[in-house]
């Protein structure tokens, strides 16, 4: 990668909103130190031509996991839907959508495939689509020395978390392994042709990285997690934003509160989506990779908008097994690292 892209930014350099972490750990000893829950966010219909299956898997992907249920339904892989991408180094429960107009021909109950059960079929009237969940649970081990000692401030840190919320950074898995999808976003914008789906890898990492770097800035001049002239404001939970051209002291409240919360652009055609103050800032930052930010442009990427700040709900910190364990919530598109690194320098022992 050029020094256009300054590499260690997609993990190591970016900006901590909490002071320094509490301890190094080691995630992901075993898929059973990192669990997720999807929520749905509905309830199924109860009829519909999809069957809409609860599935419990452990190192496996969310993409071969729908392969092998196209399989053994006997439709296409496009006719299999799920809410979104979840861990491989992890024990995850989420939900599948497979299309079976007819109810025939398809036992669920023979299903089988390694590390992956179905835990309870219904149906629904469609398609699960990307997003279409409301969030995820997260219970994560942290492995470490002298955890008994840890556990005052690490409450203390949660509390202060739950309080305020975190930076809501894209996570390294987004950037694939080692960076290489920024690499590759750099070579897309070069001219290289690559397969679609890679594509789609390069351009999402790319504006993550634009995303995070600005976020990053904001994190470092402590108003991260404060309205400024110009921001876009989004309402918690939701994908609604609104321009915030004059502050008030009811939008400072609520800003407070976690109810609406400062948002970043996501780089592309017509960014950036803030104004005024906000605008001048984020063009500073993206001008220091033009490679990226003119790419993203010229592919003619529409720019959005991605709140720089992710509340973390029902946050718990406790000990067992010579273990921290944390459990939370996020809204869809938060990531648990971006808790974690709040609270500790990690490695993830399982990398390949």
């Amino acid at each position: 990668m050029s020094p256009n892209a300054a590499p260690t930014r997609y993990r190591g350099d970016l900006a901590r909103a909490f002071g320094r972490p509490l301890l190094n750990a080691e995630i992901r000893r075993s898929p059973d130190d990192f669990q997720v829950t999807e929520e749905l966010g509905f309830a199924p219909s109860g009829d519909g031509e999809h069957d809409v299956l609860w599935v419990r898997k452990s190192g496996a992907n969310t993409q071969w996991v729908a392969r092998q249920l196209a399989r053994h339904a006997g439709v296409h892989e496009r006719d299999v839907g799920y809410c979104g991408l979840k861990d491989r180094h992890a024990v995850t429960l989420q939900w599948f959508s497979a299309r079976r107009p007819n109810r025939d021909g398809t036992r669920w109950d023979t299903f089988a495939a390694e590390g992956v059960e179905i835990v309870d079929v219904q149906r629904n009237a469609r398609k699960l689509r990307r997003g279409a969940h409301s969030g995820n649970r997260f219970r994560v081990a942290l492995r470490a020395d002298a955890i008994e000692q840890l556990q005052e401030s690490m409450q203390e840190r949660a509390s202060h978390i739950s309080a305020t919320g975190i930076p809501n950074y894209f996570g390294e898995q987004r950037f694939g392994r080692n960076g290489q999808n920024l690499d590759l976003a750099e070579q897309v914008f070069a001219g290289k042709r690559v397969r679609r789906e890679l594509r789609g890898f390069a351009i999402s990492a790319a504006r993550a990285f634009l995303f995070n770097a600005i976020l990053s800035d904001r994190v470092a001049a402590s108003n991260w997690n404060h309205l400024l002239r110009g921001e876009r404001a989004n309402l918690d939970g939701t994908g609604s934003v609104f321009s915030v051209d004059e502050l008030t002291a009811d939008l400072h409240a609520r800003c407070d509160e976690q109810d609406i919360h400062p948002t970043g652009t996501l780089w592309g055609d017509g960014a950036p989506k803030s104004t005024l103050e906000v605008a001048e800032l984020e063009q500073a930052v993206v001008k220091k990779f033009p490679m990226l930010a003119d790419g993203l442009c010229a592919a003619r990427i529409d720019a959005d908008s991605r709140p720089l700040r992710a509340r973390v709900a029902d946050f718990s910190v406790s000990t067992n097994a010579g273990a921290i364990w944390l459990e939370f919530r996020l809204a869809k598109g938060a990531y648990a690292t971006a808790v974690l690194r709040e609270i500790a320098d990690y490695e993830s022992f399982n990398r390949t």
